[in-house]
């Protein structure tokens, strides 16, 4: 696709200055407890040459901010047709090692579910979806330069194969990390869909109990695909992500507190409260709606912790302009 060209400039739209931040750990150690504290989300990007560069300073600017205690990237860092490659998996994968902040990457549909086109290279998209896990969910940590231990899914027998679903806390907030990628959610292949949803619901329903049982303030997860809030009618019932918005429902609704549901996959940003009661549809309150920006919009968003405020989340979008 085609976009308006980025400025020249580092530019956050919202500026407000946040005090605190989380303080460096090592490898494999959880950051101490603290009452406010920032993180990064983006997603959707690079598609083009003109936003790899604009990616790689992207990088630099994440580096310089010492506020960041870690970067989630929710999908797609590649288009729908450009080639499915091991070389560029290994491009990008070095890319998220050299963020200084603890890295989190969910995994979207251009990475595997999009690689059977035949532009993107007709390849099995089970395969690369193994490929993934096998590069950027092999270890206990997350990624990058500075590292945060994170709890694999895989960790249950039952659930052996699904590295890629993750969770860690942060401040008194849970974060959960679940693989719903767009295009339909992979419902084309349908034995692979329905092991993985089940996987996906049982990490979701699993990581709601925790946080209730540890009395967290919030809990954000972070998935790839735009899950189709929207939906009414037959189309609702045709939703690949029916299932997952049902039990999402049921679970804020017995929380009470803080939830944030984040994605990518439709390239708008925006913050909402699309989650709805399904007997009186109306706006569920303590749940928000973040979508990240997402190629040609080029942008990232910075989301705050802060315990003390009732609300215990907020974001604010930015501009990280080409170098």
């Amino acid at each position: 696709m085609s976009g308006r060209r980025p400025a020249i400039r580092f530019l956050v739209l919202a500026a407000v200055i946040l005090a605190g931040s989380v303080s460096a750990s090592a490898p494999g150690q959880e950051p101490p407890l603290q009452d406010l504290f920032q993180f990064a989300l983006l997603g959707d990007v690079p598609y083009t040459d003109e936003e790899e560069q604009w990616f790689l300073g992207l990088i630099e600017g994440l580096n310089a901010d010492q506020s960041l205690a870690f970067v989630v990237h929710d999908g797609d860092f590649k288009s729908g047709r450009s080639p499915c490659t091991d070389e560029l998996f290994q491009q990008r994968h070095a890319q998220f090692q050299g963020v200084a902040h603890p890295l989190i990457f969910i995994f979207g549909d251009n990475e595997w579910t999009d690689c059977r086109r035949e532009e993107a290279g007709k390849y099995e998209p089970v395969e690369r979806l193994n490929r993934l896990r096998e590069l950027f969910a092999s270890g206990p940590e997350s990624l990058g330069k500075r590292t945060l231990p994170l709890s694999r899914q895989s960790g249950d027998p039952r659930y052996r194969k699904f590295r890629e679903n993750v969770r860690w806390t942060s401040g008194g907030v849970l974060f959960v990390g679940l693989n719903v990628p767009g295009s339909y959610n992979n419902v084309a292949q349908k034995s692979e869909y329905e092991e993985r949803n089940a996987a996906d619901v049982a990490w979701l329903r699993e990581s709601f109990k925790l946080a209730s049982e540890s009395g967290m303030r919030g809990v954000l997860v972070v998935i790839h695909a735009n899950p189709n809030f929207q939906a009414r009618g037959a189309a609702a019932k045709r939703n690949p992500y029916r299932s997952f918005l049902s039990v999402l429902e049921r679970e804020v609704r017995a929380f009470g507190k803080p939830v944030v549901l984040v994605h990518g996959d439709t390239h708008r940003f925006r913050i909402d409260k699309p989650l709805r009661d399904a007997q009186t549809g109306q706006p569920i309150e303590n749940f928000t709606r973040v979508e990240t920006f997402g190629s040609p919009d080029l942008g990232w968003v910075k989301g705050t912790v802060d315990v003390n405020d009732p609300a215990v989340f907020r974001f604010e979008p930015a501009r990280q302009e080409s170098r």
